[in-house]
């Protein structure tokens, strides 16, 4: 007798070859929590075996090409911009099409996320990647019963073991861009960062530090500032160092936009960039290119990230099992012109 296909495979198969009642069979699929997780194991894996399709993942399959969500934290920069030129330039090449989310950032954390991880597996949705966003357990969990793979792109924070992201060597990418100053001749070296929870920021943070150590330097509390990842926060920063007894001469910023206001505070001091302060961002954007100066900065391979993380979104949808659950890509260091030895006293 020959095999069944997916669309002939039925709930009562998949009871049978599982050992439970359809109904359960039906729970699982529908992301209900009241199943036992080892019987959720067995159901999930008999519908691996049989290659169960419900009805509304062969809707999808006959309406058009996989659909794939992207939730983004914000669109406005352009470090989302280069990561969605990767992303969507690898749907292209899969023939994917990507969905942009219909849930606000500021509503992540409040959004019932029961009620969209069933819409998005009712629409037969492939996977979900989240970029730059705050993800929660309950949020991952909740995809995961309904088997709907999920990957993040420097998370904000990390939302509990056993999720998968991908990033870029933000520790190695911080100690380059400090020891690229202390190269030069800088001693006084300072650091603004992002908000303090942050997972790339701190990763960065403690490049900066290591790089000091590495080289006998202190780590001056005065010299590490904490912010926010806009132009503001830049500002404000570079006015509190600048205002300091002993201010630096030289500012590592943990993204370019950061540095894009410390250049703009300089400016309005009068401080001339890099002859008097030294500047470096990090994330390699295409602001570096138009600021005045041009701003050294570590790159970010951010298209790269894009179609890493569809990618791997599309292994998971087919039940690949990955060499590991974080990936990191390399950063390096690209110096234009906002550094250079300090001036002499």
């Amino acid at each position: 007798m020959p095999a069944k296909s997916a669309a002939k495979v039925n709930l009562a198969d998949v009871a049978a070859l599982a050992g439970v009642s359809a109904p359960t069979v039906s729970k699982v699929i529908n992301g209900r929590d009241d199943v036992a997780d080892a019987t959720r194991a067995r159901v999930q894996d008999a519908l691996g075996k049989l290659g169960y399709e419900s009805p509304a993942q062969r809707r999808s399959k006959s309406s058009g090409p996989a659909l794939v969500d992207l939730v983004f934290h914000g669109l406005h920069s352009s470090y989302s911009l280069e990561v969605m030129a990767g992303i969507v330039e690898c749907a292209a090449e899969e023939g994917v099409e990507i969905v942009l989310s219909g849930v606000k950032p500021a509503k992540l954390r409040s959004v019932d996320h029961e009620q969209w991880s069933q819409r998005l597996a009712e629409s037969g949705r492939k996977g979900l990647i989240f970029v730059t966003s705050v993800v929660t357990a309950g949020q991952l969990e909740s995809f995961r019963r309904r088997n709907i793979p999920v990957v993040v792109i420097d998370p904000l924070s990390p939302p509990g073991s056993g999720y998968v992201s991908i990033g870029a060597t933000n520790w190695a990418g911080g100690k380059a861009a400090t020891e690229h100053l202390i190269g030069l001749g800088h001693r006084k070296v300072a650091f603004l960062g992002g908000p303090e929870a942050v997972e790339c920021s701190v990763a960065r943070l403690h490049g900066y530090l290591a790089a000091l150590r590495a080289n006998n330097l202190p780590a001056s509390p005065g010299y590490v500032l904490p912010g926010r990842f806009n132009r503001d926060s830049g500002v404000a920063g570079a006015r509190q160092l600048l205002a300091l007894a002993d201010p630096p001469t030289a500012i590592f910023a943990a993204n370019d936009v950061i540095a894009l206001g410390v250049l703009d505070e300089a400016r309005r001091q009068g401080i001339r960039i890099p002859e008097q302060l030294s500047v470096v961002g990090f994330d390699g954007t295409d602001l570096t290119e138009q600021s005045v100066p041009r701003l050294t900065s570590v790159a970010q391979p951010l298209q790269e990230m894009g179609w890493a993380a569809l990618r791997t979104v599309l292994r998971l949808a087919k039940g690949e099992t990955l060499e590991s659950n974080h990936v990191e890509l390399a950063t390096r260091l690209v110096v234009r012109d906002s550094t250079a030895p300090p001036r002499a006293e």
